[in-house]
């Protein structure tokens, strides 16, 4: 039961008062066709409005089923229009990029009724309205009566208590108008219809009352319900309205597809400012990536090397970069010396023992796991040199490989040891380094550094590899150094450009070979003990006796083969330079180590290890030799020998006099696993890199807590050092051109902020169709919100998957001019944070439209056009 009591509703129109309802009261019973006359401007629609929920009054009361409306909640006439109002328009208002079944379904989404349930009640609707066969077409392809037909379809979906009409035969022809009335009239057998009309004959042949408004008040009533005919008809606790998102979704997205060119244009605008952000972040990206190449190639080339002997190349570098300490003055007519050579001097007198045995010890220990795991790897070198041999060097001559002969022909040997004594490791690369060198022990270390050409890679310690660079060429120096050249022809042109009897060297023709003619090439490999021959109670290094090496190489030697040829990979450097090489496997060592054990030189010294086998003196005993100090048979050898190799054997005797028990036993091939002579931890970034560094911090200040200063590490990393800076300038140069860029984002935000205020008021009619169906504040600001929120999402995706376009001509260009693949990427996670802040932007900007669009008035947003 309805019933109004002294019900008053006033406008204010400036400053004037429209009395639009004057203290009105009326019952309403439960099932009744009702028309409500009058003329316009009496307050007939304001008083459906109010019984409807639309609108509210200023006094009185009205109740609904016994139940006053006084202290109604925006959530009470919400759920009151939503199960117990039908509205009828005159003007239909459907929502016209919705289908009809749509359109009569959408009341039920507001209570999550099952869409399956939801089209099945839907259906049913339209059937009892005679539009069976029309549920998916669209409003705008239907007529007038057919449109007024789904507004009664929708009005009685939910099976409502009353429906309301408000001129629903006013847009109409005569014969539709009947079929109408016919209609509600027939809706009226279970239901209190109240239907407002201007048409006196339409109330007279279907109404069964009939309420005349004169100035807001009831003027005539031709069948009063009395107080005794109410009746209580709850339907006991009502689920309160409350839209999914995703209905949400599906009627902004419906409604942009009616707009398929601005929306378009609107998510186009939007994606600028990501399609800038886009290009930066991918440029960065790529830059990053080819940075992270660049350092893990350098990384690769320059580890972390510490040395058991290290001297402080800061010192050295100031020493030569900075100069004096002391105040500088201006010249004044003096000439002041500088501090250079003493420096220079203190700075290679200055050197630390590193105990890389306690070291090497701590990098297996559990304690030392994450410096051993951030290295990418870890070499372990002992200092060996090898005496390797090419029995068919070019000429007639045995020519040494290792340590290279070269440099001892040419009479260079002792500049390039003083040199490395200067320069250390960064020598390596320069003439008069090794021709003979190890191959890294770890297989990922090898791959990483070089690549197999031809053959394949050694599959025991007799297989060697042969180095070129990228065209197959290898350096004539290297070629001279293995005796693939003829290196007399090469040592007697240096000597007659000394004795100036040559203006310049004639480089000699080119040579080549066929990869069969090296593949196979055989070296001599002679354990370091059997260069030793015993004379008397000491052993003489025989080395420089050619005859004597003869015989050791055809005797004792062992035959070592090319198994490949190899270079060095290309990096984002480039490909590294190289002079050539051959390059042997790590198990060779042992295998060096294992037979200079059972040598007999090396097990007297291991038996006497307070006596130098090659003095026959006690360790620590450096007194030089004199003719008084020798055997009868020492004299005797030393008779039959030239005045050349006696002075090689004083030398040689006189050196060793200042030798120790380990120098010895290194000398002789025979190295301590647990005490390397250098250790080299190689890391793929400069991060890492870093993080190695602090981590032997750490190591070094547990080391000092526990009393072990002997046990510090000190190391340098000059590369590193220089380098380190790069990826953070990318970084700032990155994050100021995205501010730059953001700005862009920003307002294209605001842009869209805008466009979804069009939007709104494009939809203001909708926005109250809504209400009218018992959507709440809340559901038509979602609705808005899933406007903002699908443009948003359609703007980020057209910005990332064009900037990934985009990406493609860009890597190109730069490739072009630079060299450089690639340089233009999205990362993906990139990608997805742009989408998502385009997203969380375009939802901000769009919030006081969508709470403008809730705030609208519901009666006055049924009204626009």
């Amino acid at each position: 039961m309805l019933k109004l009591e002294h019900l008053v509703k006033d406008y204010y129109t400036g400053d004037e008062i429209v009395h639009a309802i004057r203290d009105l009261s009326v019952t309403f019973r439960d099932n009744e066709f009702v028309s409500i006359l009058g003329p316009s401007g009496c307050g007939k629609t304001t008083l459906l409005n109010i019984i409807g929920g639309l609108d509210n009054y200023n006094s009185g009361n009205l109740i609904i089923n016994g139940r006053s409306t006084r202290d109604y909640t925006d959530k009470d006439w919400d759920t009151y229009r939503n199960h117990r109002i039908g509205f009828v328009f005159q003007s239909y208002n459907l929502i016209m990029h919705q289908t009809v079944l749509q359109n009569v379904a959408l009341s039920m989404a507001l209570t999550d009724v099952p869409k399956e349930e939801r089209e099945k009640r839907a259906a049913a609707a339209l059937e009892k309205v005679g539009l069976k066969d029309q549920l998916n077409k669209k409003p705008t392809q239907m007529s007038g009566g057919q449109m007024q037909r789904v507004a009664i379809a929708r009005a009685l979906v939910n099976d409502p208590e009353i429906l309301l009409a408000d001129e629903p035969t006013g847009a109409l022809d005569s014969h539709t108008s009947v079929q109408i009335m016919d209609l509600l009239k027939e809706i009226a057998q279970d239901r209190l219809v109240i239907m407002v009309t201007h048409n006196p004959e339409l109330a007279q042949s279907y109404s069964t009352r009939i309420i005349r408004l004169k100035d807001g008040e009831i003027v005539s009533d031709s069948d009063p319900a009395a107080d005794e005919e109410e009746v209580q008809n709850a339907r006991g606790s009502l689920k309160k309205p409350s839209m999914k998102f995703r209905t949400a979704l599906s009627l902004s997205f419906n409604n942009l597809l009616t707009k398929k060119g601005r929306t378009l244009l609107t998510a186009f605008a939007g994606s600028i400012g990501i399609i800038g952000i886009g290009l930066i972040m991918s440029l960065s990206n790529g830059m990053q990536g080819y940075i992270d190449r660049v350092e893990q190639d350098t990384m690769t080339s320059y580890p972390i090397s510490i040395e058991d002997n290290t001297m402080d190349m800061s010192v050295l570098m100031s020493a030569m970069m900075t100069g004096s300490d002391e105040e500088k003055q201006p010249y004044d007519g003096t000439v002041r010396s500088r501090a250079f050579a003493d420096k220079l001097l203190g700075s290679i007198a200055d050197t630390e023992k590193n105990n890389l045995t306690a070291f090497r010890k701590y990098l297996q220990s559990p304690e030392g796991k994450e410096l051993k795991e951030t290295a990418s790897a870890i070499e372990y070198n002992y200092g060996i040199t090898m005496h390797v041999y090419n029995e068919h060097a070019q000429g007639d001559k045995l020519v040494t490989v290792s340590p290279n002969g070269l440099m001892e022909e040419l009479g260079m040997s002792d500049m390039i040891s003083l040199r490395n004594q200067f320069m250390g490791g960064m020598s390596s690369s320069m003439p008069g380094s090794e021709v003979w060198k190890a191959l890294p022990a770890e297989d990922s270390l090898r791959d990483q550094e070089y690549e197999l050409l031809d053959g394949r890679w050694p599959e025991s310690e007799e297989e060697v590899m042969l180095e070129v660079d990228e065209n197959g060429e290898i350096s004539d120096f290297t070629l001279y150094s293995l005796g693939l050249m003829n290196q007399s022809e090469l040592v007697q042109n240096y000597r007659d450009l000394q004795a100036q009897k040559t203006d310049e060297i004639e480089p000699g023709d080119p040579v080549s070979f066929a990869s069969d003619e090296l593949l196979g090439m055989e070296f001599t490999l002679v354990p370091n003990s059997d260069l030793y021959r015993k004379v008397g109670d000491i052993w003489v290094n025989e080395s420089g006796d050619e005859e004597f090496v003869a015989d050791a190489v055809k005797e004792d030697g062992r035959t070592l083969k090319i198994a490949g040829i190899m270079k060095p990979k290309e990096t984002s450097l480039g490909t590294p330079h190289t002079m050539g090489g051959v390059w042997y496997d790590r198990s060779l060592e042992t295998w060096l180590r294992d037979e200079g054990k059972n040598s007999d030189i090396v097990k007297e010294q291991m038996e006497h290890k307070d006596i130098n086998v090659f003095t026959g003196r006690k360790f620590g005993d450096s007194t030089e030799l004199s003719a008084a100090d020798l055997t009868p048979e020492q004299q005797m050898v030393l008779a039959s020998m030239s005045q050349q190799e006696l002075m090689d054997y004083m030398a040689s005797y006189n050196d060793a006099a200042n030798a120790t028990y380990d120098s010895n036993l290194a000398k002789l091939g025979i190295y301590d696993e647990d005490t390397p002579t250098s250790i080299e931890l190689y890391a793929d970034t400069f991060e890492d890199k870093e993080k190695i560094g602090d981590l032997i911090t750490v190591y070094n200040e547990q080391q000092q807590a526990e009393g072990n200063d002997a046990n510090v590490i000190s190391y340098n990393d000059t590369v590193g050092a220089m380098m380190s800076g790069v990826s953070d300038i990318i970084n700032i140069i990155s994050y100021v051109l995205m501010a730059f860029v953001g700005i862009s984002l920003v307002v294209s935000s605001i842009m869209i902020g805008i466009i979804t205020y069009i939007s709104v008021l494009e939809r203001v009619k909708e926005i109250g169709i809504l209400r009218a169906m018992g959507a709440s504040k809340r559901d038509v600001s979602n609705v808005f919100n899933a406007e903002t929120f699908i443009i948003g999402l359609l703007s980020g995706l057209l910005g990332v998957g064009l900037t990934v376009l985009l990406n493609i001509p860009i890597s190109l260009v730069i490739q072009k001019v630079t060299g450089v693949a690639g340089i233009a990427r999205m990362p993906v996670a990139g990608g997805v944070i742009l989408v998502l802040v385009e997203l969380v932007l375009t939802m901000v900007a769009g919030l006081i439209p969508a709470q403008m669009a809730a705030r609208k008035d519901p009666v006055q947003a049924l009204r626009s056009e």
